[in-house]
């Protein structure tokens, strides 16, 4: 097996460990982040409906014009803002935060701060 192929496969391994207790619902839904080299996204997941609540990321409009880059610890930090803010005003106030089979360090870690810092409990 390809060494690319084995680092995707644990990282499913992992993802499914960390899911396998989380559960959101429309009070407290999962965030859920994903990242790839030039982009981060986050979106809030009600799973009782199956329906996604909020989402924001470095490709959306919005937050596309006010950074250059959008693979990198400050443009991650922006857009946990941008996410918190906006479920602060829809009324949601906690979410269960589901990393995705990544480490909670670097680019995941500040988004999850920055949502923390506009006011949302994780």
């Amino acid at each position: 097996m390809d060494r690319i192929e084995q680092k995707k496969q644990r990282r499913i391994r992992r993802k499914q460990r960390v899911r396998k207790g989380l559960y959101g619902t429309a009070q407290c839904p999962r965030l859920s982040v994903s990242r790839s080299l030039k982009h981060i996204y986050a979106q809030l997941i009600d799973d009782v409906a199956g329906h996604t609540l909020l989402e924001a990321s470095t490709v959306s409009g919005e937050l596309r014009g006010s950074m250059g880059f959008g693979g990198n610890v400050a443009a991650a930090a922006k857009v946990g803002e941008a996410l918190g803010q906006r479920a602060l005003a829809k009324g949601i106030t906690r979410a269960a935060f589901d990393r995705n089979g990544y480490k909670y360090h670097g680019r995941v870690k500040a988004l999850a701060e920055g949502a923390r810092k506009a006011g949302l409990r994780i």
